[in-house]
């Protein structure tokens, strides 16, 4: 039997208090006040969003367990200072341990950090550590951009990083490389926000030799890898002009491609160019895409039964669904064991 392990999930049904305090904190940070206390939520509010919208369309498509974390676009690094960051991460991680702990067999946590573009990394080490050591989170998310569409921040192999790469090294975690909200006019969050950073960090990683110096550093690029493996022959022949090494070994030992590929031919594209082992199974659900798509009377984002439907042998199949996860997370490789699966 095969789990199907979907990689990317966020909390974008959280419940309505958590919403308002956020407003409310970013009104206090306008107005020069300290913030309110963060309200009271009940677990009975959390099953309710949880089993009125995730757990049920999991159910639905015959999904197994999902790796969660807070709504990217509600991120927002941009916005305040870092004791804003600092304190909406906090609140944000907390839910997802509530989730969790409601639904263990069927969510784990990946955290995110408190990224504010003017501050360094060691307040974002601080709380990957807390959720990893003290909440049994499995990952997190790192935004390139913390600034929110202007690309202002180092590219991903600058030393920059490296403090944050030697604790996910330690921890043995890896990252999923997700932008936040769009404060770019110009850059539409998740049509054209999401799409571009994840192209460009796929590009930076080629131009560095990251992982000479990380070899255990690993990286899921999301949303199919942008427009990566539509222009897979572009990437490999500018390794070769910028006479790097082939991307197999240069890159490819430590990247992955999700499947939040909205549409059956750009799942079987994505499974023609990348290898199965760098393939993780994703669905973004519930996320960017919400609606039916009318071609074919089914979800956009119900991207299972496009896996399901790919002209690739059983063991690449089990690779997306579950190997490949179980190898990028080992810490969720461990709990799944322990609860016997």
């Amino acid at each position: 039997m095969t789990l199907v392990i979907d990689c990317h999930g966020h909390y974008t049904t959280a419940p309505e208090p958590h919403n308002a305090w956020r407003e409310v904190q970013k009104a206090a940070f306008k107005a020069g006040q300290a913030a309110p206390a963060y309200p009271a939520i009940s677990d009975d509010q959390i099953r309710e969003t949880i089993e009125q919208n995730q757990l049920k369309l999991i159910r639905e498509r015959a999904a197994d367990h999902t790796i969660f974390s807070p709504r990217a676009s509600a991120m927002a690094h941009h916005v305040g200072d870092q004791q804003v960051s600092e304190a909406w991460s906090i609140a944000c991680n907390d839910l997802i341990a509530r989730v969790v702990g409601l639904f263990p067999k069927t969510f784990t946590g990946v955290c995110m950090l408190p990224q504010s573009p003017a501050a360094d990394l060691s307040a974002s080490i601080k709380e990957l550590r807390r959720c990893v050591e003290q909440l049994g989170f499995i990952g997190c998310n790192l935004n390139p951009d913390p600034g929110g569409g202007h690309f202002n921040h180092p590219a991903l192999t600058d030393p920059y990083w490296f403090p944050m790469y030697e604790a996910m090294c330690e921890l043995d975690v890896p990252a999923m490389i997700h932008v936040s909200g769009s404060c770019n006019a110009a850059l539409h969050a998740t049509g054209s926000f999401y799409i571009a950073a994840d192209t460009i960090a796929f590009m930076q990683l080629i131009e560095g030799d990251l992982f000479a110096r990380f070899p255990n550093l690993r990286f899921i690029i999301p949303h199919g890898g942008g427009a990566v493996p539509y222009h897979w022959g572009r990437y490999r022949g500018l390794a070769d002009m910028l006479k790097k090494p082939d991307l197999a070994g240069h890159v490819m030992n430590n990247v992955y491609f999700d499947t939040c590929v909205y549409h059956q031919p750009g799942v079987d594209l994505l499974a023609k160019v990348i290898e199965s082992k760098n393939i993780l199974f994703g669905s973004e659900m519930v996320g960017a895409v919400r609606g039916i798509d009318p071609l074919t009377g089914h979800y956009f984002d119900d991207t299972k039964r496009y896996v399901d439907a790919l002209d690739v042998a059983d063991d690449q199949r089990h690779a997306i669904f579950e190997g490949n996860a179980r190898r990028v997370f080992p810490r969720l490789d461990a709990k799944l064991k322990a609860h016997g699966l």
